[in-house]
C-alpha cells in the first residue's frame, strides 16, 4: 500500500476514533452507565479494505483503526474472572 493510502488510512482512524469519543450521546450513556455504579471501557475495533477501482476484489488492502499506542489495562473483575480460568497474569515492577 502506498504512503499517500496509508496515511489517509490513519486519518480516517483517528476520525472515527475521535467523533465516537466526541459523541455527546454516547458520553451520556457511559456516565449514566457509571452513575449505576458500574465501571466500563469501550473498545472498538474498524476494518476497512481498500481496493482500486476497476481491480479485482482479491487485490483489497485490509487496514485496522486500532491505535499502536493503545494501553492494556487489567482491573479487578478482570483479574478475577482470569483467575477463574486458571490465568495467572504478571503485574509490572
Amino acid at each position: 500500500m502506498d504512503q499517500q493510502l496509508k496515511q489517509l488510512m490513519k486519518e480516517l482512524g483517528e476520525a472515527i476514533n475521535e467523533s465516537l469519543s466526541d459523541s455527546d450521546q454516547i458520553a451520556e450513556v457511559v456516565s449514566r452507565i457509571k452513575e449505576g455504579g458500574y465501571d466500563i471501557f469501550l473498545v472498538l475495533e474498524a476494518t476497512i479494505g481498500v481496493s482500486k477501482q476497476g481491480e479485482k476484489t482479491a487485490d483489497k488492502s485490509i487496514v485496522s483503526t486500532i491505535p499502536s499506542n493503545a494501553e492494556f489495562k487489567v482491573n479487578d473483575q478482570d483479574l478475577k474472572f482470569l483467575k477463574s480460568l486458571r490465568i495467572k497474569i504478571e503485574e509490572e515492577k
